[in-house]
């Protein structure tokens, strides 16, 4: 079983305006609604690509309903918990000259509702695998992450993480079987600036030794690095196209990876399917679907050049 847990997901609106300008009326050529949260993404894609998981969060007022309600429209097996106070963050992102994104605050959670929480995540067990990502919303533990850690510790369950900074650090003493920032946070961990992919590799190690099994580093166009927990490192340029929508292109690599793991039990083949995935959600105005995905593999490149390049 696969489970994802997204602390607090969103109703997505994305439009896109021509010319946008302050203090005036704007007017949208295009608009979307999607699901939105970082462990959604994840589930969707994986449903796409063909594996089953469950979305756990926090839902509330008549936005919980309908990100519910969309989730269940996108094949996702949502078990949200629904909470009392407030309402379902609805996320605006605004796509003009520059992109804009205004975020919601999302609903107020209380102890009891962690507990119920804890408690659906007390079901997993041995080669299950916990995809936590996100941010915590200010009403949560600030330490929720490493709770669930603690909580699930020695029960065999294989935990993904995908957060920033001090949430990802302080992880890391309960191993989580992979971390995935991209090179800015990686960067913003150790207080460097990481561009090429030869550059990532000696930090991705450092957080190896500080505790994570293994560390998959996205870098949108330069494409990305993988150093497993045998040592081996894996990289390898993006693919080329068009960028359309850059949200949930990291949390699709997440689920390629898993899918790809989950396939041929290589991490090669893992690393692949990540940036693949990532790529598809990337050059689309929806998140990757398993034809798209496997068009990118088909067109990658035969000949990966030497590491930093």
């Amino acid at each position: 079983m696969i489970a994802t847990v997204t602390f607090n997901p969103s109703l997505d609106y994305i439009v896109r305006v021509d010319d946008m300008r302050l203090g005036a009326i704007n007017r949208t050529t295009y608009e979307q609604v999607l699901p939105g949260g970082k462990g959604v993404n994840v589930s969707i894609v994986l449903g796409n690509l063909g594996h089953k998981s469950r979305a756990l969060g926090f839902v509330a007022g008549f936005t919980g309903d309908e990100l519910c309600r969309r989730c269940s429209e996108a094949g996702v097996d949502a078990d949200f918990i629904r909470v009392a106070e407030g309402m379902t963050r609805i996320n605006v992102k605004v796509k003009s000259a520059e992109e804009t994104e205004l975020n919601g605050m999302g609903p107020k959670i209380a102890e009891k509702d962690v507990d119920v929480l804890l408690s659906k995540l007390d079901a997993l067990g041995d080669g299950d695998t916990l995809v936590i990502s996100g941010s915590v919303p200010s009403t949560l533990p600030h330490d929720l992450y490493e709770r669930i850690m603690a909580r699930l510790s020695g029960r065999g369950v294989r935990i993904v993480v995908d957060a920033e900074r001090d949430l990802l650090t302080r992880v890391l003493p309960y191993r989580p079987f992979l971390v995935k920032p991209n090179n800015h946070e990686l960067g913003d961990i150790f207080g460097v600036e990481l561009r090429a992919r030869g550059e990532v590799v000696p930090y991705a190690r450092r957080l190896q030794e500080m505790g994570a099994a293994n560390v998959l580093v996205s870098m949108a166009g330069e494409g990305g690095v993988l150093v497993d927990e045998t040592g081996a490192v894996h990289q390898s340029p993006a693919a080329r196209g068009t960028v359309v929508n850059s949200v949930g292109a990291g949390d699709s690599s997440v689920a390629g990876f898993l899918a790809g793991l989950m396939e041929t039990g290589s991490y090669e083949d893992a690393f692949r399917m990540a940036l693949a995935a990532g790529s598809a959600s990337a050059f689309s105005d929806h998140l990757a679907t398993r034809p798209e995905v496997e068009a990118l593999l088909a067109l990658a490149p035969s000949e990966i050049p030497p590491l930093g390049v």
